[in-house]
């Protein structure tokens, strides 16, 4: 395993990490309560917290197929859940969320920047990030 592949586990728990705490950050401490989406988000964000680590400890590429799966699925539920949020069309016909609309926006800076716009840089980070690893392990072999 090169330095920059190693570098890059590192980097993909590390974003996972901050992602994980960012959403228990608003919802413990800032007391936002998560929608059924953001729920989705979480039960893809979350376990690659734990994935990675022991990727990284164990200096294991082959994660990279399913780290770029779960983080695919994650952000196609955080892409419709950002474009609810933000597009008229897709917000008249959003389904009912359950007790907290999935069309609320706890955070809107800079008029963009929402919960599901964060957690999509997340999951587009560690995907691209498993490409790149599992382009240089295909490579290798």
């Amino acid at each position: 395993m090169t330095k920059r592949q190693e570098n890059s586990l590192l980097f993909m728990w590390a974003v996972s990490l901050v992602a994980t705490l960012g959403s228990l950050y608003f919802s413990q401490v800032r007391g936002y309560v998560p929608c059924e989406l953001c729920w989705v988000q979480r039960i893809f964000m979350y376990p690659l917290v734990f994935v990675l680590g022991v990727a990284y400890v164990q200096k294991n590429l082959r994660i990279a197929m399913t780290t770029l799966v779960l983080s695919v699925i994650g952000g196609s539920v955080s892409l419709y859940h950002y474009g609810i949020q933000k597009l008229r069309f897709l917000s008249d016909s959003a389904p009912s969320c359950g007790q907290v609309p999935c069309t609320g926006e706890y955070i809107n800076y800079l008029g963009f920047i929402t919960i599901p716009f964060l957690a999509l840089i997340a999951f587009a980070l560690i995907a691209g990030t498993s490409v790149y690893l599992w382009k240089s392990l295909k490579e290798e072999q």
